[in-house]
């Protein structure tokens, strides 16, 4: 018998997504933030990297700038006026100490309730190996938000100390624990993903439209057959 998902907490007003790379939230995500910026709550972006080594036919030179233009276009579409970028080197990550304390920057100086990450775990369905990118920055991001709370690590970097994050929520995790209705917020993931055409259009021959189409109502329809028959966006939620 498949365990039905709840839906996640609603009683928060400013979230925080943390990935590694442009389009990481597009992909699933991003349909759930937009029914959340609808319904007043504040969104930002933080990307680790600019995905400069994410196209091959493109110099990372190049790439960068322009994956950064697609995401904040991205993000506008679902209502995300806020994206920064750290300079990490995109492809080669490294979990330690230098990312944890931008990423508890980042923390402090946002204040959020809800901080968002990516699936970090070694695969996705125990099929597709995970990039190390994804793992480094998933595994920062819940230590992070606890540094984030203690005067004594990373003292004097930015703003006081932020203890208040609640929750960290893990889209994309290979075992789900609350869910978001995203029927009437779907048709915007979907423009948001499409906004990475440089992208996608390097990645595959389909139509980009019907590629983004067809990837999210996959991905939703699957995650309603455990919440109420609605599509869905899923998350591994980690309480603080």
């Amino acid at each position: 018998m498949i365990e039905p998902l709840p839906p996640m907490p609603e009683d928060w007003r400013r979230a925080l997504a943390i990935v590694a790379h442009p389009d990481d939230l597009e992909y699933g995500c991003a349909s759930a933030v937009a029914r959340w910026t609808a319904e007043g709550r504040e969104v930002a972006y933080l990307l680790v990297t600019r995905g400069e080594a994410g196209i091959d036919t493109v110099e990372p030179a190049k790439a960068g700038p322009l994956r950064e233009r697609e995401q904040r276009a991205s993000a506008a579409v679902v209502g995300v006026s806020e994206v920064e970028f750290l300079d990490h080197e995109d492809g080669i990550i490294e979990y330690g100490v230098r990312l944890r304390r931008d990423l508890a920057a980042a923390i402090r100086r946002h204040r959020p309730e809800l901080v968002i990450t990516l699936h970090f775990g070694d695969t996705w369905g125990g099929r597709y190996w995970n990039t190390p990118d994804h793992k480094a920055v998933g595994r920062a991001v819940l230590d992070a938000a606890a540094d984030a709370g203690n005067r004594w690590i990373f003292p004097g970097d930015g703003p006081e100390p932020w203890n208040g994050v609640r929750w960290v929520a893990v889209a994309g995790a290979d075992e789900p624990t609350h869910a978001v209705d995203v029927g009437d917020t779907l048709e915007q993931g979907v423009r948001s993903l499409l906004e990475h055409r440089a992208y996608i259009e390097a990645l595959t021959d389909e139509d980009p439209e019907a590629y983004c189409r067809s990837f999210l109502e996959g991905v939703t329809r699957q995650a309603a057959e455990r919440f109420d028959g609605r599509p869905a966006v899923t998350f591994r939620l980690f309480e603080r």
